[in-house]
C-alpha cells in the first residue's frame, strides 16, 4: 500500500470544504445524504465541519461487485427525510465512472430537490462518459489507482484506515 493522503492532511481537506459548503447553503434547507456505507467516514467529517443547521439522510446503494463496478445501480435502502424544495448535498467517498453519483442526482431531482449537489472525497481524474463529469465539491482529485482507506475499500475490507492509500 501507498499512503496518498494522511488524517491529517483529509482532516484539512475536510475543513476548507467545511467552509465553502457554508457559504454556498447559508440560509437554505439543507440535507445532506451520505451514500452508505462507503461516505460514512467523510460525511461524519464533513457534517461537522458545515457550520450550518442541517438534517443527516442516508441512503444505500451499490455497482460495484467483487471490486468491479457493474455499470448497474442497485437501491438497497431509502432515504428517510422527504426531499421536496430542499437542498440537497450527496456525500460520497469516490466520484470513480460516476455512474452511481449520475443516477442518485436525477433520483432527487425528480423528487423534486430544489437543487442537488456532489461532494466527495476524492474525484478520480478521467473520463465518465456514462456518469456524473465532475462533482461540486472534491476533497482531492488524482489520477485512476484502486483506493482504500477513510471510507474506501477492497471487498469491504480498509474502510476503517484513517488515510487513504493505494494499493499496490
Amino acid at each position: 500500500m501507498e499512503v496518498l493522503f494522511s488524517a491529517d492532511e483529509i482532516a484539512a481537506r475536510v475543513a476548507q470544504l467545511g467552509d465553502e459548503i457554508s457559504e454556498t447553503y447559508a440560509g437554505k434547507p439543507l440535507i445532506l445524504v451520505a451514500l452508505m456505507n462507503g461516505a460514512l467516514p467523510f460525511a461524519a467529517d464533513l457534517m461537522r465541519a458545515i457550520r450550518l443547521p442541517l438534517q443527516l439522510d442516508t441512503l444505500s446503494v451499490a455497482s460495484y461487485h467483487a471490486c468491479r463496478s457493474s455499470g448497474e445501480l442497485e437501491f438497497r435502502s431509502r432515504h428517510k427525510l422527504d426531499p421536496a424544495g430542499r437542498h440537497i448535498l450527496i456525500a460520497d467517498e469516490v466520484l470513480d465512472t460516476g455512474v452511481t453519483l449520475r443516477h442518485v442526482v436525477e433520483y432527487f431531482r425528480k423528487l423534486g430537490a430544489a437543487d442537488v449537489k456532489t461532494a466527495v472525497m476524492i474525484e478520480k481524474t478521467i473520463e465518465r462518459p456514462n456518469g456524473l463529469a465532475h462533482a461540486d465539491w472534491a476533497g482531492f482529485r488524482i489520477p485512476d489507482r484502486y483506493l482504500v482507506g477513510y471510507g474506501l475499500d477492497a471487498d469491504e475490507e480498509y474502510r476503517n484506515l484513517p488515510c487513504i492509500a493505494a494499493l499496490n
